[in-house]
């Protein structure tokens, strides 16, 4: 997709939230269903996955770790921002690559220790593009990717967060 043809698909949408800011407002959602064992499965639109626990807290592996598909969906919303800001400015991108990795102390998520926190204590995404670029249009680059990327906003942003049980 080149410039031209992103910003004939993405003009109509703009328009739109311009005069109709409400129509912007979207509440996305995922669905999952418990399973036998300790497993949850989701679905993500293209499969069903069935996420179960680390091997760190007794898990087998053979499922996917919530705390990966974090990291995987932070990939994967960085990638395609980035992907989207250089087509908008017109800079050429032959490819890339992208990791996300985070760190985790399992004490915390066990119980051991109730110092060691729950959840990741840092994240660390880098992107490795191949690009004949210059230094300028790389620090807007990443610059832009930060700021549009939704996962990435959204982990930097600490998000209202509840949790109903019935």
């Amino acid at each position: 997709m080149d410039k031209t043809a992103l910003q004939e698909i993405q003009a109509p949408l703009k328009d739109r939230y311009r005069t109709e800011p409400t129509a912007a407002q979207i509440t996305l959602s995922a669905d999952g269903t418990l399973d036998d064992g300790i497993a949850c499965s989701v679905q993500t639109g293209k499969a069903l996955v069935e996420a179960g626990l680390h091997p760190a807290t007794g898990g087998d592996g053979l499922q996917a770790c919530s705390g990966d598909m974090l990291l995987q969906a932070l990939v994967a919303c960085a990638g395609v921002t980035l992907r989207a800001v250089a087509t908008s400015l017109e800079i050429p991108i032959r490819g890339g690559i992208l990791r996300a990795e985070g760190d985790l102390d399992f004490r915390g998520t066990l119980g051991v220790a109730k110092d060691a926190p729950v959840g990741f204590t840092a994240i660390r995404l880098s992107i490795d593009v191949d690009t004949d670029a210059d230094a300028d249009q790389l620090a807007t680059l990443l610059k832009l990717t930060e700021r549009y990327c939704v996962v990435y906003q959204t982990l930097a942003g600490n998000p209202a967060l509840t949790v109903s049980l019935s």
